[in-house]
C-alpha cells in the first residue's frame, strides 16, 4: 500500500496537506483519502466530517512516519485523486 502511495505521488496522482485535500474531497477530485493515526483531533475530524459528507473512503491505518516516508514529504492527511491507484488500493485493503 505504501510503495503505491509512492508511486502515486511521483505520478502527480496524489494531493497532500490538509486545506489541498480538504479542497479536493469538495471538488469531488478525492477517490480516497488517508488520515495518519497520530493525527489531532481537529485534524481527524474535520477531514473525517468532510469525507462523510461527500461520501469519501479514509483510510487512517498508518501513521504520520509511514505516511511521510512514502511520499518523502512529511504530511498527515493525503488524498488518491486518480481512480485506478484507488481502485488499485481498494482491492489490497479488501
Amino acid at each position: 500500500m505504501l510503495n503505491l502511495l509512492g508511486l502515486a505521488q511521483r505520478a502527480g496522482k496524489l494531493v497532500s496537506g490538509e486545506d489541498l485535500v480538504i479542497k479536493s474531497i469538495q471538488n469531488n477530485q478525492a477517490q480516497l483519502v488517508f488520515l495518519a493515526q497520530d493525527a489531532g483531533p481537529n485534524l481527524r475530524k474535520t477531514i473525517e466530517d468532510k469525507s462523510h459528507y461527500y461520501k469519501k473512503k479514509v483510510v487512517d491505518n498508518f501513521s504520520t512516519q509511514e505516511l511521510s516516508l512514502a511520499i518523502g514529504r512529511q504530511r498527515k492527511v493525503l488524498s488518491v485523486v486518480d481512480s485506478g491507484f484507488a481502485k488499485k488500493m481498494r482491492s489490497i485493503m479488501s
